[in-house]
């Protein structure tokens, strides 16, 4: 039986109460970049976005009182705690593989895949629900969604011309989503009190096996061991790995999210002293923070971005009126496989 939403409830707390330094500071990173903005808007304008709606919302479930209940009460229970007035979409999609996603640009929506429900139990879902709920309260979901648009259409998709400068952007909004994670990890630590839980099922995603046939205590050990052990040669090569991932390694963010709470900073939260809406640093002063904190990885990728990002708004500006209509859906609704 779960603990009454009303106990756990943050009146007000704001999505940068918990932000991950990175997360903050990759942001401030893509703001720098000209016309990125434009670019992901006009990537959107042309239709990809309703068609990656209509991808999932036609071969899917929306939840509901009288639609898998207990799912949507444990959906009702996220929002409470984190206190959202505002209520999203919410469906589950026949797909094997253990996902959740948020994305839409305008009206966000949320996305539940079979094999998560199938294989988390109703803590574990209620964290991957607050994890995707706090990609929206962060506002995620725009870069989300041009993130998701560009993958889905590959780099043989886009022609050569037009190709260099949005791999470049690619590679610069992967950096960001992987920051991101670590935000919406602490999302989800605050909403279920346990940042335990969070790591079980990270770790029960990770294996695709049932958390009660895994041990979580050798899973944190072997998150130690990946991010505080290794040879140069070793951690050069997890870099290169982690430059091909949407998301943080699972045992990266394992060790990420245990030291935030060994700072101090998940009690102080839970314990009802954080910063509220409205409350938050201007722009400027959260992009010069975020400078002071943002390592070197990554400022010769951002400067390349940019560098390419002016003339690539004009360029994808003229592909996709070309070539847009190939992933729009025909007029009068979806078509189904």
């Amino acid at each position: 039986m779960s603990t009454p939403a009303e106990a756990y409830r943050l009146p007000g707390i704001s999505p940068k109460a918990y932000e991950h330094p990175a997360d903050r500071a990759a942001t401030a990173a893509l703001a720098s970049i000209p016309m990125l903005d434009y670019v992901v808007r006009k990537l959107i304008e042309f239709g990809y976005e309703r068609a990656l709606r209509q991808t999932y919302l036609g071969a899917s479930v929306r939840l509901g009182t009288d639609q898998l209940p207990a799912i949507w009460t444990r959906y009702q229970h996220v929002l409470s705690v984190l206190d959202v007035s505002e209520e999203y979409d919410l469906y589950m999609t026949a797909e094997p593989i253990a996902n959740a996603m948020a994305f839409g640009a305008g009206k966000p929506i949320l996305v539940l895949n079979s094999g998560t429900v199938q294989l988390l139990d109703d803590e574990q879902l209620e964290a991957i629900i607050a994890h995707e709920v706090g990609h929206i309260l962060s506002d995620h979901v725009l870069y989300r969604t041009a993130l998701q648009i560009l993958l889905r259409l590959g780099s043989q998709r886009l022609p050569m011309v037009a190709g260099m400068p949005l791999m470049a952007v690619r590679h610069a909004l992967l950096e960001w989503s992987r920051a991101t994670e670590l935000t919406c990890d602490r999302a989800a630590a605050i909403v279920t009190r346990d940042p335990r839980a969070v790591c079980k099922t990270l770790m029960t995603m990770s294996a695709g096996a049932r958390a009660e046939d895994l041990n979580l205590d050798a899973f944190m050990r072997q998150a130690m061991e990946y991010t505080e052990s290794g040879v140069s040669l070793d951690r050069l090569q997890r870099l290169l790995t982690d430059l091909r991932q949407t998301h943080s390694l699972p045992v990266k963010r394992v060790h990420e999210l245990l030291a935030w709470v060994r700072d101090g900073e998940y009690d102080r939260i839970v314990g009802g002293e954080y910063l509220q809406r409205g409350q938050e640093r201007a722009p400027r002063e959260e992009a010069a923070g975020a400078a002071a904190h943002y390592s070197e990885r990554f400022k010769e990728l951002f400067r390349e971005t940019g560098d390419h990002v002016n003339t690539a708004g004009k360029q994808l500006s003229d592909w996709l009126k070309k070539y847009g209509d190939e992933d729009k859906p025909p007029k009068g609704g979806s078509s189904a496989e």
